[in-house]
């Protein structure tokens, strides 16, 4: 079968001839339709995802929508090494797969969940939303930030704030207030920290971070005390590095937080894909997402994070 096969850590999958999945007990073979690229694929094809087990030889691809041996459309999560979900076919834990909506194409049901359920995890089980609160979206030009914006939305939060490097791209963001980082966003985030932030997502972190972390937490420290202020990290594609200093966690309610495979177990990701994906067609859900044949992978490999590209193994 044909299948986007990760070589090298130091160049895209090539596509190629890779050998067909055979199910054990509890497994079962799916047949992919839509396969997203998400920074978590990149990263474990570039050997630098803390997941990974540091050898090459694998087919890329976390999660994707395909259709089970029963003929049902599901989506599916954390293929069986070394089969990934951008091949024909891919081999996963029966209790990984998770039914698609009929109201959802194939392609817009992987650009859903693949974008979104970063998003949801964290508001529903890290740091659970309480309507009416305000949600923070840093990194919210990206796919991955602007899904999130919809979800907080769709969760009851009373004011969501859209931070990203691109003031463009954040124009389309349906939110309450953008800031761009740019050379007024120390004091934009300020005044937004001021005005009180329940909880940060952060899909960026470094340098980007800390100009987050500097306007939430120095120069506090009020004798009434603070409010607290949940602080989740979900991507580092900004760097894997900003500094911390211990005022800004004495002097304010900074509560850090992870999100991500090992902060939530394989169990809640699923709960919060299914969750997501029963919610997205009366939700409305729209991620910014475009459809690629498996063969031209190597092709968007190395695009931005704005547009989720959805790789299709049957297209031509």
């Amino acid at each position: 079968m044909k299948a986007a096969i990760v070589q090298s850590f130091d160049a895209p999958p090539q596509v190629g001839a890779f050998a067909e999945p055979v199910a054990g007990d509890g497994e079962t073979i799916i047949t992919v339709s839509a396969a997203p690229l998400s920074p978590i694929v990149k990263f474990l094809a570039a050997g630098r995802h803390y997941a990974g087990d540091g050898a090459a030889g694998f087919v890329a691809g976390v999660d994707g929508v395909g259709t089970d041996p029963e003929g049902r459309r599901v989506y599916f999560l954390f293929p069986r090494a070394p089969h990934g979900s951008m091949a024909e076919r891919t081999l996963v834990a029966s209790s990984m797969t998770i039914p698609v909506p009929d109201a959802l194409g194939d392609a817009a049901a992987a650009a859903i969940a693949t974008a979104g359920v970063a998003g949801w995890v964290a508001l529903t089980r890290r740091a659970p939303l309480k309507a009416g609160q305000t949600v923070l979206v840093n990194g919210a030009s990206g796919a991955a930030g602007a899904m999130a914006v919809q979800i907080a939305r769709h969760l009851g939060a009373g004011k969501v704030i859209a931070v990203g490097r691109d003031a463009a791209r954040l124009a389309g963001v349906q939110a309450d207030i953008r800031i761009a980082q740019d050379e007024a966003a120390p004091g934009a985030l300020r005044a937004a920290f001021d005005q009180g932030v329940d909880v940060v997502l952060d899909f960026v972190w470094g340098p980007s971070a800390s100009l987050l972390l500097e306007a939430a937490g120095l120069r506090r420290g009020a004798r009434t005390g603070e409010p607290r202020l949940r602080y989740v990290v979900l991507g580092n594609t900004g760097g894997n590095e900003t500094p911390l200093r211990a005022d800004m966690l004495r002097g304010s309610g900074l509560e850090l937080l992870g999100s991500g495979l090992g902060a939530v177990s394989l169990e809640d990701l699923r709960r919060g894909a299914a969750a997501l994906l029963a919610a997205a067609p009366g939700a409305g859900f729209a991620p910014n997402f475009q459809r690629v044949p498996l063969d031209a992978v190597a092709d968007v490999w190395g695009h931005g994070s704005e547009v989720r590209y959805i790789i299709e193994p049957s297209a031509a």
